[in-house]
């Protein structure tokens, strides 16, 4: 398997073919199927809802108010925390050039492992950032101002889904229908055994980075994501809405971006409900 730092560059090994399947933000999952013009990617599950942030240096920031006229850090220009963080500034009647991140609040894009070091010296007064960045900064000192789940239909909106090459989906879909198995059967073990599952989290990524988390970082980290099977449709598309609104993305056409018969087949076999494509699924036969 390879591990990738950014969506962007997930896509583009998606796009070569040299992955077959992914777990991805939503952002350059609308990114990739949209310059394709439908053609590279499908969304087949949903992975994990929430655990994004806005923490702040409480000394320079003690209500949202105060957000305006302050350096914020984002991770990328046009991720998912970026293009968040931008419509709701515009929600709150700011202000601010995408492209640069200049206006009423300064957006600085700031690569996840930087900030911290960035919170710390002062350069940035705040950050709108995933997990586990976001308990990084708490126990720097920093302060949560607002959890995005609170923005959100019944707390939940998309932050990781799983995607495929079309054309291995269609070359191959009983590897596909067990990768979707096999994913189903972990978020259950997960929630089950909650503990031994984060244990299991810290040692892949001191494998995968050099570094486990410290337990006043992971313990919050891991309260607040939350996994689901459902990709959470409904929140993919409002999520390309705020991109259009923010300048970040001309109007996608998303119809099709999904194909959730294979999911909904493990889903059906364990029991469970069917989960929705919000009339974005493909219509393959």
């Amino acid at each position: 398997y390879a591990v990738f730092n950014a969506g962007p560059s997930e896509i583009e090994a998606l796009n070569s073919g040299s992955i077959d399947i992914g777990w991805i933000g939503p952002s350059p999952a609308i990114n990739g199927y949209a310059k394709s013009k439908g053609k590279n990617l499908r969304i087949i599950g949903g992975s994990a809802s929430g655990g994004v942030k806005l923490v702040v240096n409480p000394d320079r920031i003690t209500s949202l108010k105060d957000v305006k006229g302050k350096r914020i850090a984002t991770p990328q220009l046009g991720n998912t925390q970026d293009v968040a963080f931008l419509n709701w500034a515009a929600e709150q009647g700011w202000k601010v050039d995408p492209q640069s991140g200049k206006g009423d609040v300064t957006v600085v894009r700031s690569d996840n492992k930087v900030t911290p070091d960035a919170f710390q010296a002062g350069s940035v007064d705040g950050a709108w950032v995933p997990e586990p960045t976001a308990s990084r900064l708490v126990a720097q000192g920093g302060k949560v101002l607002l959890d995005e789940s609170t923005l959100w239909p019944d707390e939940k909106f998309v932050i990781t889904n799983i995607i495929v090459r079309q054309e291995f989906l269609k070359e191959h879909p009983k590897a596909v229908e067990a990768v979707l198995k096999a994913s189903v059967d972990t978020n259950e073990w997960i929630e089950a055994n909650p503990d031994q599952a984060k244990a299991a989290a810290n040692q892949q990524l001191e494998e995968d980075t050099g570094k486990a988390l410290p337990a006043d970082v992971l313990d919050p980290a891991w309260k607040s994501i939350r996994l689901t099977d459902d990709p959470l449709a409904a929140t993919l598309e409002a999520q390309a809405d705020h991109a259009v609104k923010a300048g970040l993305l001309e109007q996608p056409d998303l119809t099709g971006i999904y194909d959730l018969t294979l999911l909904n087949k493990v889903l059906k076999a364990k029991g469970e409900p069917a989960v929705d494509d919000a009339g974005l699924g493909s219509r393959r036969q």
